[in-house]
């Protein structure tokens, strides 16, 4: 991380990110690998999976804030083998570990932390990426993105309180 004090926006912008990544992290705490990739719901997910996940789509948040769509995943026309490597980014992989998966995260936790300090103008703003979920022609400034990386993360920590909850009791707050 740079030397430079933050202030405002974007010291409230590295708080709310921080308490959504604490959240997660603190959802995984203490178990097994095996817990790691265990499903306890109706759905795919699992924790190692959430913690991949919101890995994948900060970083891919991170390129789009710094280089515009054109870096970004398409997701409007995906192959078949397309959505199998999406898929896999939602659970871990026989060759992967979940100390692994949270040691990539901090790295790219520092990143995105680096960019709030050192970007230019937080109201910089590109077109969105085309996908399915994105209105045609809309535009998100780095602001909102950052806004977004954290509303998603939240989300995610709220999914694996749950799993976590139907795994072993254990929870995030209460």
């Amino acid at each position: 991380m740079t030397n430079t004090t933050l202030t405002g926006e974007r010291t409230d912008l590295q708080a709310s990110l921080g308490k959504a990544r604490h959240f997660l992290r603190f959802t995984v705490r203490d178990i097994t690998e095996e817990q790691a990739r265990q499903r306890t719901t109706v759905s795919e997910l699992t924790l190692g999976g959430l913690i991949k996940h919101v890995t994948s789509a900060e970083r891919n948040w991170q390129n789009f804030i710094e280089h515009g769509p054109s870096v970004a995943p398409d997701f409007s026309n995906l192959s078949e083998q397309d959505y199998a490597n999406w898929a896999n980014g939602f659970r871990l992989l026989d060759d992967e570990t979940l100390a692994g998966a949270l040691a990539e995260y901090e790295e790219v936790a520092r990143q995105t932390d680096e960019l709030i300090a050192t970007l230019p103008d937080l109201d910089a703003s590109h077109e969105l990426p085309p996908a399915p979920w994105n209105p045609p022609g809309e535009r998100w400034s780095a602001r909102r993105t950052l806004l977004h990386i954290a509303a998603e993360t939240f989300q995610h920590a709220g999914h694996a309180d749950i799993i976590r909850e139907t795994l072993d009791g254990q929870k995030t707050m209460g």
